[in-house]
């Protein structure tokens, strides 16, 4: 009878006191309340995020594409599309980033506090533009492409409407960061909301006594000869109205619809028509009037004979004798300079001429 003896099963080995299992370099993290973070859950995470961004970044991009292939989508619909779906995907990939990592949204409560304390003190502006942001986005009253005036002066082209600010790019090429919530709480001229053809007026005077039918002949040849003009008939025709009477001159203004192309470009319209008003006025022989002014010139000097003497004294004398308060007093500054620092005089008064 033989008597074998059965392979032993391979024991774990113990871990003699005092001594730690060995562990690799993802293993080492911290441990916060319940929650254990480590290296490796804190890589994967941001992998995790990162991939969403990629992500984020090629849905914009077959995004435009598609806009660009399909003309008739509204360029600013396809903007809003974009951001809010760039805002959710943001949104998933942090929070699914977070759970990862070993963070569980349900168990951020000290967080979510030192949020609600940071948007009490620091991150309140933040926090309100990126609301306000929201509202643009879903509100429709700022679009990608409006041309817009702030109570501020800022003028000119919405390229962006980010999370924090909105690019608007002036006529000179000046990109300007305008905070979302002055285009909120401001006032706000938005000059294409509703159609992109508006209404200007081009101010211009002519002496009196020029025939007004003429001046109205060369203001519609000049709106005609500008290219901005909308149309030349029909209830959007251009239109010369008589505005004022002026000290030395009429003033007419020159009333034309835009197109779309000057709608955005007030300066540069303004100084076309100017141009054009100035060479119609000049056809039509009607020139632009210099301001007049009658003078009225009253002796100051009084009963006494003042012109008879060769002295400047006696002429201010004279003069005190007007009723002008102003005029007395610069004249006794000028005597009494005169008499510290005397200078040859003539006998011919240099104010009488």
């Amino acid at each position: 009878m033989r008597v074998g003896l059965a392979p032993a099963m391979a024991a774990p080995m113990a871990i003699p006191p005092g001594m730690k299992q060995a562990q690799t370099w993802t293993d080492l993290g911290f441990t916060l309340g319940e929650v254990n973070v480590t290296v490796g859950s804190a890589l994967c995470g941001v992998l995790l995020f990162a991939l969403f961004l990629a992500g984020t970044a090629l849905l914009r991009r077959l995004l435009r594409r598609y806009g660009e292939r399909h003309e008739h989508i509204s360029p600013s619909n396809l903007y809003t599309v974009e951001r809010l779906l760039q805002y959710l995907l943001l949104t998933v990939g942090l929070l699914w980033a977070l759970d990862v990592v070993g963070i569980p949204v349900a168990k951020m409560g000290v967080f979510a506090g030192a949020l609600g304390v940071g948007l009490g003190f620091g991150l309140q502006a933040i926090f309100n533009n990126f609301v306000s942001g929201l509202i643009l986005l879903f509100d429709r009253s700022l679009k990608v492409g409006d041309f817009v005036e702030l109570a501020s002066g800022v003028h000119g082209h919405v390229r962006e409407i980010r999370i924090r600010a909105t690019l608007v790019s002036t006529n000179d090429d000046i990109d300007i960061l305008v905070p979302n919530s002055e285009f909120v709480t401001g006032q706000v001229v938005n000059w294409t909301l509703r159609e992109v053809a508006r209404r200007q007026k081009i101010p211009f005077r002519v002496p009196y006594g020029t025939d007004k039918e003429r001046v109205k002949a060369a203001a519609l040849e000049a709106a005609a000869a500008v290219p901005f003009t909308l149309t030349m008939d029909g209830p959007r025709q251009p239109q010369v109205w008589l505005t004022d009477f002026g000290e030395s001159s009429f003033h007419f203004s020159l009333v034309v619809w835009l197109n779309a192309e000057a709608t955005r470009r007030v300066g540069a319209v303004s100084a076309a028509y100017n141009w054009a008003l100035h060479s119609a006025l000049e056809k039509y022989g009607i020139q632009i009037p210099f301001p007049q002014r009658d003078v009225h010139v009253h002796s100051w000097v009084g009963p006494g004979g003042a012109e008879d003497s060769g002295t400047t004294e006696p002429r201010a004398q004279g003069r005190h004798e007007s009723g002008n308060d102003a005029v007395r007093d610069v004249r006794r500054d000028i005597a009494e300079s005169a008499s510290q620092h005397p200078k040859p005089t003539t006998p011919q008064d240099p104010d009488a001429r």
